[in-house]
């Protein structure tokens, strides 16, 4: 009887010595309680207040990725039309050229007119021309053509042609 008493304390004591232990206001349970009720209103305030910082800072990491993906967007609309205002560049480069040729073919052609006609028929259209405009063209003949013609016009016209030819270059850099 006795070792059967022994045998059930110890299979039934165990259990009940462990709960005892783990109770609060036990000695032996006093590290384990839970703490007093400020401390859990602290915590909780603690807690509220961490919850709110993260909702906070994913909304604002939400906002970065939002106009992280807006400025990638806008970089690749600018790098586009970016890309087109060069390429509009490059044919209105090409487009000048192509005027600045045809002007200077147009130029040489009229001058080599105005050369091969005869020298009083070229003084008649050049006394009426513009005396800058007239300039241009002598400026560009030879001299014996620019001669000629220069001797034809009427004295104040070649004077006044003679002195936009002379200060043509007056503006130029000497050095």
């Amino acid at each position: 009887m006795i070792g059967s008493a022994l045998i059930r304390v110890g299979v039934q004591a165990g259990p009940a010595f462990a709960r005892d232990a783990s109770e609060p206001g036990t000695d032996e349970g006093a590290g384990a309680s839970a703490p007093p009720a400020s401390q859990n209103a602290d915590l909780n305030r603690l807690l509220q207040d961490l919850l709110r910082r993260e909702v906070a800072v994913k909304r604002q990491e939400t906002d970065l990725e939002e106009r992280m993906k807006a400025l990638q967007i806008a970089d690749r609309a600018i790098e586009g039309r970016l890309s087109a205002l060069v390429a509009a560049e490059e044919a209105l480069r090409s487009t000048l050229a192509l005027a600045d040729v045809a002007a200077e073919n147009d130029l040489a052609r009229l001058t080599d007119v105005y050369e091969t006609m005869k020298p009083k028929e070229a003084a008649a259209l050049f006394e009426e021309m513009d005396p800058s405009f007239a300039a241009g063209f002598l400026a560009r003949m030879p001299p014996e053509a620019a001669a000629g013609v220069m001797a034809g016009l009427s004295p104040q016209a070649a004077y006044t042609i003679s002195v936009v030819l002379a200060g043509r270059n007056a503006s130029a850099p000497k050095e």
